[in-house]
């Protein structure tokens, strides 16, 4: 199975659950093992925080390193020949973080859920009790696509020369500076020549939005489709909603800020 497009239905996902290569991955993030829960049948837990970022990091989510992702996607059992689907519990948050993620590391047949968990039990999806993956290692192989992510330095760099057109993901008060930021500690501020999309102007109640109207809040911003664009957010989650959405919208040169404002303003004082 070859998936066409980064976006699927539950109405796809419900026909084609079956399918031999297929995989399903719970990407929600700051969720644990909990056999009380509820997952899509026979889904496999994507532990973004504990398993699939740099946990030696100092600030959260931290990109992990090819080796650490290749171990971790093989104990999944995930194949180089693997068609997977991804959701997260919350419509499309941090299932846009995973799919980022493989691209990152070189594999494209991979999707979002579009809605998500709730989505799915709107429309009577099967489920089952979350469960622990329990078959065989899979052979995926990492290949690391270093233009899809930018770290500190680099961000320095374009945010100085003006190489990129820097979109940050966060709600308009937070990136005005009339609300505080959430994590606590971390001062108010924006990235030098950033322009601001909230993740949320891109969804409604939880769905992508169509393409007509994400191919709008873009042109907005980025004038053309080869336009150079990095995403920034928080901490490199909603940022990759907004690489989800320009996917979608026929965007080609895209990154996603890594460490995003929880680093920039941690390090580079106001």
């Amino acid at each position: 199975m070859k998936l066409k497009s980064p976006i699927v239905s539950v109405e796809w996902l419900k026909e084609n659950l079956e399918a031999e290569n297929l995989i399903v991955l719970d990407g929600t993030i700051n969720k644990t093992f909990d056999a009380s829960q509820k997952q899509i049948l026979n889904a496999r837990f994507f532990d973004i925080k504990q398993k699939f970022s740099n946990t030696n990091d100092p600030f959260p989510s931290a990109f992990p390193s090819t080796e650490q992702f290749q171990k971790e996607a093989r104990k999944l059992g995930i194949n180089n020949n693997s068609a997977i689907v991804v959701y997260d519990d919350k419509g499309i948050y941090s299932s846009a973080r995973v799919w980022w993620l493989f691209k990152a590391f070189g594999f494209e047949n991979i999707a979002v859920l579009n809605g998500g968990f709730p989505a799915w039990k709107e429309a009577n999806g099967p489920v089952e009790s979350m469960s622990a993956y329990k078959g065989e290692n899979g052979d995926f192989t990492s290949s690391l696509q270093p233009e899809k992510m930018l770290f500190f330095e680099g961000m320095k760099q374009v945010a100085k020369a003006k190489t990129h057109t820097i979109i940050d993901a966060r709600s308009a008060g937070r990136f005005n500076c009339v609300e505080p930021e959430p994590r606590e500690g971390l001062r108010m501020g924006t990235i030098p020549n950033s322009v601001n999309l909230p993740y949320t102007d891109l969804l409604d109640n939880g769905l992508l939005k169509p393409k007509k109207d994400l191919e709008k809040a873009f042109s907005n911003l980025a004038k053309g489709k080869e336009t150079a664009i990095v995403f920034s957010c928080g901490s490199g989650i909603t940022a990759c909603v907004l690489a989800l959405g320009a996917e979608v919208a026929g965007y080609k040169n895209k990154a996603v800020y890594d460490g995003s404002w929880t680093e920039w303003g941690s390090l580079i004082p106001e």
